[in-house]
């Protein structure tokens, strides 16, 4: 018998962040993520607005990672009347209670500053968390019927995952944020070869990262440029798989002395939280990793390396006489920790700041990479007299070749190509490239707009 599903998007379209997918089916309505929309500011306006759909009909929310924009208005659904199951992985679940909290902490900030109302309560993510159902990678779950779904392993960060609906043979499968494998930590993307409809990310659809072999080579330069020049290395850095990494990557630097002892700071509540949890899943790690542990070496712990737990300590950093490296959190330098960190040394040739995540059109991080000569951090203007710089290879997204790769690993059994979560012209250039190189149908779809889809 032939049913259809009935695809919309209200967010990540045209935009990287704010990822929210709707799917209808023959009786059943469900979503894959909740995200935040974020650029100039950590919450957008948009993200007040209400939503398209009405929250109390839908039954499932399958979430693909802890990142916020992927899940940061998942306590607005609960508070404008869903009552429905979430369900991710275990790691994705347990990681989504700090990433809340913390994002709440920064909303209030915001509010407090802007006067504007909240977004959502302590209250409502506690009451959105206990709806919650950590499930394993490949167990199939009942969606609609005949349908069912499972979770594939994306590769990006711990427990994030590809959502895969299966109905009659047909397979539409949403890939979150498709993993730059290899990463340091975690094990590869899966290979999909199944494909009916694909809804793809394409964060870094027109662009290239530099050879991943590369980067801990790059990293480890900088680090030696600004000691020598006897600054401070600033790294804004998102507290959820990124910091891990760098901390991972600086531990292995300085066991094998290829890089001066410096005290080494991540000064982020948050970061520290997400650590604790990813040492509860150290066996979910890549081989190389397991390698490491089983040599009985602590991959998150090195000489001279310190977690801040609260504000005095942050602000003690200031006296450390440099040379020195602070991993502070706030990637895009629009909140957070690193603000101040960074505020205090844009204005020193002697120092660096290096980013290593995707900054969005419009925040301090992107006016940064684009060569400002000042910024603006709410009402301050400062000079940037340091060293920028950038290290791709650390992005935790496939870049413009890997995800056409992706796509033509399963170009024999699909059908359409939806391309998400990227900036316009990134969206427009890969669903050009799918067309042209794959010869399958692939749009960056319209917002607001369903998509009928035949299984």
């Amino acid at each position: 018998m032939t049913h259809k599903l009935i695809l919309s998007f209200y967010g990540g379209v045209r935009s990287v962040t704010g990822s929210n997918f709707h799917i209808a089916g023959p009786t059943k309505k469900i979503l894959v993520d909740c995200g935040l929309f974020q650029g100039g500011t950590f919450c957008d306006d948009v993200n007040r607005e209400d939503f398209a759909y009405d929250p109390s009909t839908i039954a499932l929310l399958i979430v693909t990672h802890a990142h916020i924009d992927h899940i940061g208005r998942i306590p607005k659904l609960y508070r404008d009347g869903f009552r429905g199951k979430i369900v991710s992985t275990l790691a994705t679940k347990e990681l989504a209670e700090p990433m809340l909290l913390d994002c709440l902490a920064v909303l209030e900030r915001e509010e407090k500053r802007t006067g504007k109302s909240p977004l959502f309560s302590k209250e409502d993510i506690r009451s959105a968390l206990s709806l919650w159902e950590g499930i394993p990678y490949h167990e199939k779950k009942p969606f609609d019927g005949d349908f069912t779904f499972s979770l594939r392993d994306a590769g990006h960060i711990l427990g994030s995952a590809m959502v895969d609906i299966v109905g009659n043979g047909k397979h539409l499968l949403f890939t979150g944020d498709l993993g730059n494998s290899p990463s340091p930590l975690i094990k590869d993307a899966e290979i999909i070869h199944d494909a009916t409809y694909l809804v793809m990310d394409s964060v870094y659809g027109d662009r290239q990262h530099e050879d991943v072999s590369r980067r801990k080579e790059i990293l480890e330069d900088i680090i030696e440029e600004t000691v020598r020049r006897g600054g401070a290395l600033v790294i804004p850095a998102f507290s959820l798989e990124r910091t891990q990494i760098l901390i991972y990557e600086i531990n292995d630097l300085v066991e094998h002395g290829k890089i001066p002892h410096v005290p080494v700071f991540v000064d982020s509540p948050l970061a520290t939280h997400v650590t604790a949890v990813y040492r509860k899943h150290l066996a979910e790690f890549n081989d190389d990793v397991q390698e490491m542990l089983r040599s009985g070496d602590d991959i998150f712990s090195f000489p001279k390396l310190q977690f801040t737990k609260d504000s005095e300590e942050s602000r003690a950093i200031a006296h450390i006489p440099n040379p020195k490296i602070i991993i502070a959190g706030g990637g895009m330098s629009h909140g957070g920790r690193v603000i101040e960190h960074e505020k205090r040394h844009l204005p020193d040739p002697k120092s660096t700041v290096l980013m290593v995540g995707y900054q969005a059109a419009g925040s301090i991080g992107r006016q940064l990479q684009e060569g400002a000569k000042k910024v603006n951090f709410h009402g301050e203007e400062v000079s940037v007299r340091a060293t920028i710089r950038t290290i791709g290879g650390y992005s935790g997204h496939r870049d413009s070749k890997g995800l056409l790769e992706f796509v033509q690993g399963t170009a024999d059994t699909l059908r359409k190509v939806f391309v998400v979560a990227g900036e316009e012209r990134s969206a427009l250039f890969l669903a050009q490239r799918i067309r042209d190189y794959v010869g399958v149908d692939a749009v960056s779809p319209e917002p607001n707009i369903a998509y009928e889809l035949e299984f």
